[in-house]
């Protein structure tokens, strides 16, 4: 359970976060905090797995990667972690999950592939597949983007006293 200086930090975090020199100190100044009660706070949310991550989203079209893939994989269930492991430690590849496969659809590891254009994609997807032995995937490619937000956890006006607008992280 959170107390509610937890939960007003939850929502300091799950939007954007200013991009100046000290972010912390702002968001905390905005809650009438100061700074390290704010990070000791956010470092016992850290600590309790609470939060598990702070993510920055790049906006990929605008930094010159036109393509990406989500390219499902089939990996034999003993190496998926191994597997895993290789995969994400390619700076191209954004996103690295295992999920249960379906019936008709037997992949079970997906990564998110960006690059300059789709042959890339496809390049990069080869190269991976080399490195791992695995030769069984497909890739997917992304042609519209429908929604990109981030999970709300709190809403303002869950507070007695919202703080005001503020910033982002991803929360998983």
């Amino acid at each position: 359970m959170l107390n509610e200086l937890e939960k007003k930090i939850v929502f300091a975090i799950q939007s954007d976060i200013p991009i100046v020199e000290r972010p912390y100190r702002l968001l905390a100044e905005r809650l009438q905090i100061d700074e390290e009660t704010f990070l000791n706070t956010l470092r016992g949310l850290c600590e309790r797995g609470i939060v598990r991550r702070l993510g920055a989203t790049l906006r990929h079209q605008k930094s010159g990667y036109e393509a990406n893939a989500m390219t499902a994989w089939q990996v034999a269930e003993d190496r998926v972690e191994a597997v895993g492991r290789a995969m994400a430690q390619y700076r191209e590849i954004s996103h690295c999950y295992r999920r249960d496969p379906a019936p008709g659809w037997p992949y079970n590891l997906y990564t998110m592939i960006h690059a300059r254009n789709e042959d890339d994609c496809r390049a990069i997807a080869e190269a991976v597949s080399r490195q791992t032995g695995v030769d069984t995937y497909i890739l997917l490619f992304s042609r519209r983007e429908m929604k990109k937000t981030s999970m709300t956890y709190f809403p303002e006006d869950a507070f007695s006293d919202p703080p005001s607008a503020a910033p982002s992280a991803v929360l998983s």
